[in-house]
């Protein structure tokens, strides 16, 4: 997991549950944090999430809970379902395209450790267009394969209701996404795209890359970054980004694992530069996302 661990019970607070409560936390906080992480893309707000469902965990008579994992996947749910408006009203004022904060899941697949879907940084994006409701209806059934009568449940809807959020959400999804490429030919491609970007050969970008390939930084405000998609010489701007990153002493590049995929990142002694992920279809790259922001960078430090 990319967090740490929840503070032990305080007495002073928790007289409900000790060890058990503890141990039922713990055994469900994976999931707690997959699901706040998939509804908000943001690593330090799914943890605050999974801090407030601990919190209320703690103030919670345990001997009234019939299923602790239940109660409290429903609380991180609701909670992420209240978050997700004031965290778009941030990114409406963040400067320049924000993009999902990417998580590293090769040393510790927890995260994915029971379904990739909602994982993929595209996807987060995506759900970023839904309402809260469909996201968290999507995310439950996609992601965790919650049957559709606990979905009901969890945001209290009736069971047809939470059916159509799902499809609804589904059907976004098809609409705005192309059909994802095999995992061999996706890091084929990746691996490709390094060669051709750290060489700077404009050539092989161009057989890499879609004509229409867009390329989407996020610095934050921090770092020096485009404020809008590039969608124009593609080939040619990787070019010349990859110039500037390989000039910087002590740079190195090399392929990890964020978001259940490969993606490529280059580093300097003093940390991460850029962690860039591709989307894929058709033997060809047509979205390349290049994290630049330090503070989304921290998992790859």
């Amino acid at each position: 997991m990319p967090s740490s661990d929840p503070p032990p019970p305080d007495s002073s607070v928790d007289g409900h549950g000790g060890s058990a409560g503890l141990a039922a936390f713990l055994g469900t906080r994976d999931r707690l944090f997959g699901i706040g992480y998939r509804m908000l893309g943001s690593v330090a707000e799914a943890e605050d999430l999974v801090q407030e469902t601990w919190l209320r965990w703690q103030r919670t008579d345990h001997a009234t809970v019939r299923d602790p994992a239940a109660y409290l996947v429903t609380t991180i749910t609701r909670l992420a379902i209240n978050e997700v408006t004031s965290a778009r009203a941030r990114r409406e004022t963040y400067p320049g395209p924000w993009l999902p904060e990417p998580i590293a899941t090769g040393p510790d697949p927890a995260l994915g450790a029971e379904r990739a879907e909602a994982l993929d940084l595209a996807v987060l994006m995506l759900l970023e267009r839904l309402g809260a409701r469909e996201r968290a209806a999507y995310v439950l059934r996609e992601a965790f394969d919650y049957p559709y009568r606990r979905i009901a449940e969890i945001l209290e809807v009736t069971e047809p209701n939470a059916r159509q959020l799902v499809t609804r959400a589904r059907a976004h999804l098809a609409g705005h996404r192309r059909a994802p490429a095999d995992p061999a030919d996706h890091r084929r491609l990746l691996e490709a795209f390094l060669a051709a970007a750290r060489d700077g050969d404009v050539r092989r970008l161009e057989t890499v890359l879609t004509a229409d390939a867009v390329y989407t930084a996020d610095g934050g405000g921090v770092v020096s970054a485009t404020l809008r998609p590039v969608s124009k010489r593609v080939p040619e701007f990787v070019a010349g980004i990859a110039a500037k990153l390989t000039a910087v002493p002590g740079a190195a590049w090399s392929v990890v694992t964020a978001n259940g995929g490969p993606a490529l990142l280059v580093t300097a002694p003093s940390g991460p530069l850029v962690l860039m992920t591709v989307e894929v279809t058709d033997g060809r790259i047509h979205r390349v996302l290049a994290m630049r922001n330090p503070a989304k960078l921290r998992a790859f430090a």
